[in-house]
């Protein structure tokens, strides 16, 4: 099988996807991987057998931060054979791009080239909060030439809830906990809810509190409430409430979502078709925008009046 060379782009400050990303595409380095200093990713990628790295066609052969000491580290950590120092250059050196930073406000300056350029593109959650760039963002989205997300729409530890839905009969209320603030960590319980559940969002409140609590209302007239706890002990959990089932789900297993997020990816690069449904995707964003513009605004906004 061919190999489709990809890029790596990163990094941004408490954000080590470049280096999960990488190793699970890639394998990884026992020494680089240490000295590089993301224990926490170290870790669970010792606990997985050999068999499991490795996405073809997919190989990261390019990789470019922002500091190229940080690249040095990162090529080999994870056995990346070109350190980049000009942006510039990459378009023309590879056929795929993952931007694995969560600086949302820089996404469409840094994606663009790639995009323009015809290359498929795996973007780091939140695609943007900024309903310009989205709009610039959707044709490649419906076109099959952008993914976006956060790996909890694959958390293995949904599984269950995934393939015995109706089981819940009519769900009432569905609840996300995590850590940290709405823009960069909401997205990730947001992202997790929608992706379970049929409904759409028609409309979002933001609760007056000190942390971040935003109420979701569905088509089918559940209710999805998302916490953003700020800085509490580490927590990723969903909560569903049914007619004929409830089940609580603390979501763990960083390695197994990223793998199956970029191997819908991979496919994606090979077949051009959207591995999600572009208008989930963009709900997501439409979600993000209407919690923070009900947050500052102290009103409840509908999904509609977004325009996006």
């Amino acid at each position: 099988m061919r190999e489709i060379s990809t890029a790596v782009l990163g990094v941004t400050e408490g954000n080590g996807h470049p280096f999960s990303f990488s190793a699970i595409v890639n394998g990884y380095d026992d020494h680089g991987m240490a000295a590089a200093g993301w224990a926490g990713i170290h870790d669970y990628l010792r606990r997985r057998d050999r068999s499991e790295f490795g996405l073809p066609p997919l190989r990261i052969t390019h990789a470019w931060t922002q500091d190229q000491a940080l690249t040095a580290q990162l090529c080999a950590a994870c056995r990346i054979p070109h350190a980049v120092a000009d942006l510039a250059t990459l378009p023309r050196a590879v056929e795929a791009v993952i931007i694995a930073r969560d600086d949302h406000e820089r996404h469409w300056e840094l994606a663009r080239p790639f995009l323009e350029a015809g290359l498929p593109v795996f973007l780091d959650k939140p695609l943007s909060l900024d309903a310009t760039d989205v709009r610039r963002f959707r044709p490649y989205l419906e076109a099959g030439k952008l993914m976006t997300g956060s790996g909890l729409r694959f958390a293995r530890e949904l599984d269950e809830p995934r393939a015995e839905l109706a089981a819940y009969g009519r769900l009432a209320l569905v609840r996300g906990a995590v850590v940290l603030d709405w823009e960069r960590y909401g997205v990730h319980m947001v992202e997790a809810i929608l992706g379970l559940l049929p409904a759409r969002p028609v409309a979002v409140t933001a609760h007056r509190c000190d942390h971040a609590s935003v109420a979701i209302e569905l088509d089918d007239g559940c209710l999805a409430l998302v916490d953003a706890l700020g800085a509490v002990p580490k927590s990723f959990r969903i909560d569903l409430f049914g007619s004929g089932r409830n089940s609580t789900h603390e979501v763990a297993d960083n390695f197994s979502m990223f793998r199956r997020m970029l191997w819908h990816f991979a496919r994606m690069v090979e077949s051009g078709e959207p591995p999600i449904p572009p208008e989930r995707t963009l709900d997501v964003v439409r979600v993000l925008i209407a919690g923070r513009m009900s947050r500052h605004e102290r009103r409840r906004v509908t999904i509609d009046e977004l325009g996006i």
